[in-house]
């Protein structure tokens, strides 16, 4: 699971990041809303710590510009300020929680978990693309209903095209969600397993499902 932590204060950056490390979450910290907003934007993340009072654009902005562009990721707002008011604009503007510092550890990985949770459960059932079905909760495939055998991360990579069908997805992209900002392998690895995903389904009649878009990467076609 990787967590973006968008706080203007270093030392509460740097704890939050630790808390989270230890609970082996990958966290990328960030200071201010604008680059928190860029990588909301440009990077896929499983979820968000945003503190409401950072420079330039506060939280509160990040969070509704977050959400006007599209993006899903679930968001827990920190803040000292505990007014009600304060409160319900956070979760107005798109945050899915909302936390008030100083905070304890365990509630800050509850909270989290508690909103993780809350973003699964639209993801048990099947996503289907063209004839494409991929079943979550069974972890199968099948294509015009023939089954497609994957691998674990076969199974990821396509899960991951099939929901953002018809947007093309950089290698970047790709390597961050199916294995890890801290990935020290080549991005060629991506074409490696597009490869193989490309070979099992031609053998099923499904030639050119996924797409290459050069100087991007790739996309799967969505009829």
């Amino acid at each position: 699971m990787r967590v973006l932590v968008v706080e203007d204060n270093v030392p509460v950056a740097e704890s939050i990041r630790t808390m989270l490390e230890a609970r082996k979450f990958a966290a990328n910290v960030v200071t201010d809303g604008a680059a928190g907003l860029d990588h909301l934007l440009r990077r896929c993340y499983d979820a968000a710590v945003v503190d409401v009072g950072l420079p330039g654009m506060d939280g509160f902005t990040l969070a509704r510009s977050a959400r006007a562009e599209g993006v899903q990721t679930p968001i827990l707002m920190l803040t000292a300020r505990d007014a009600v008011e304060d409160r319900v604009e956070g979760l107005n503007c798109g945050a899915d929680d909302y936390l008030v510092k100083p905070f304890v550890e365990e509630e800050l990985i509850a909270r989290i978990s508690a909103i993780l949770r809350r973003a699964d459960r639209p993801m048990v059932g099947i996503v289907s693309v063209g004839g494409l079905q991929i079943d979550l909760a069974g972890r199968s495939v099948s294509y015009d209903g023939k089954p497609v055998v994957l691998g674990a991360t076969e199974f990821r990579l396509l899960e991951f095209l099939a929901r953002n069908a018809g947007i093309a997805l950089s290698r970047t992209q790709i390597v961050e969600r199916i294995w890890d900002y801290d990935f020290e392998g080549s991005s060629n690895i991506v074409d490696v397993y597009v490869s193989q995903l490309r070979r099992k389904l031609k053998a099923l009649g499904a030639s050119g499902v996924i797409e290459t878009v050069w100087g991007v990467g790739y996309r799967l076609r969505n009829p």
